[in-house]
């Protein structure tokens, strides 16, 4: 007898490692842990999407800015839009271009100034118009940069409570055992023990990467949101020196 206790001990609580503990855990532990999977494979998928995504845009915004600050004429800069879609400037200089186009359009059919040459010159009638375009577009993009982050910060928020709750209902499933035996060896407490223990590494395991993720990838949007402002600063300033 009492060398099977500890024979006891070692076959029902942490034999056969984590796929043991998730095989003996019971109903409440087994619904918590696919709760915090399909939190943590969503979560991954998320961080490897926007991780390319993010990339992408930061890698195409600067080469949007140099072809930008190279080219004479606003209409060169709108022929390369099509393939710098992932940069968030495509977005504020289209919805600038396409403001400057209406009121120069506008502008034509009414008395317009005369440049030293003698020809028409192009004039946009409200900078505060177009101003209002840029930060309405930028707020767009901005909302596109974030989509899905929000899962990231629910999951760094809510998945420790979650595994938090199966470790309480783990210790209460070893206090019932232990009333129900009448003992309080290792062989009666190491199936709620082992419970508690897997729920609370498993939600650690879900929050604590996309913690990180979330936090790093919110700067690299507030990067590419100062990029776009001191974009929107920049394309204010050149329609003021050419088209008023």
């Amino acid at each position: 007898m009492i060398l099977s206790l500890p024979l006891l001990a070692q076959t029902s609580g942490f034999s056969g490692g984590v796929g043991g503990l998730v095989a003996r855990s019971g109903p409440v532990a087994k619904f918590v842990l696919v709760l915090l999977v399909l939190f943590s494979l969503i979560s991954w998928g998320i961080i490897i999407y926007k991780g390319l995504a993010l990339h992408f845009a930061y890698a195409q915004s600067e080469t949007f800015l140099q072809v930008f600050r190279k080219s004479s004429k606003f209409s060169e800069v709108n022929a390369v839009c099509g393939q710098l879609r992932g940069s968030p400037l495509v977005g504020v200089f289209l919805a600038g271009y396409l403001e400057v186009n209406q009121q120069v359009k506008g502008a034509s059919q009414a008395p317009v100034s005369v440049s030293v040459s003698g020809a028409p010159k192009p004039t946009v009638r409200s900078l505060e118009s177009l101003s209002r375009s840029l930060a309405r577009a930028a707020t767009v993009e901005v909302t596109r940069l974030e989509r899905r982050l929000s899962f990231l910060a629910t999951t760094a928020s809510v998945t420790p409570f979650v595994g938090l709750f199966g470790t309480v209902f783990g210790i209460m499933t070893a206090f019932d055992d232990i009333g129900r035996m009448g003992s309080a060896n290792l062989a009666v407490v190491a199936p709620g023990i082992s419970e508690a223990l897997i729920t609370t590494a498993t939600g650690l395991v879900a929050a604590i990467p996309a913690a990180v993720f979330f936090n790093y990838y919110s700067s690299r949007v507030r990067v590419l949101t100062a990029m776009m402002d001191d974009f929107a600063m920049e394309f204010l300033n050149i329609v003021e020196r050419n088209f008023t």
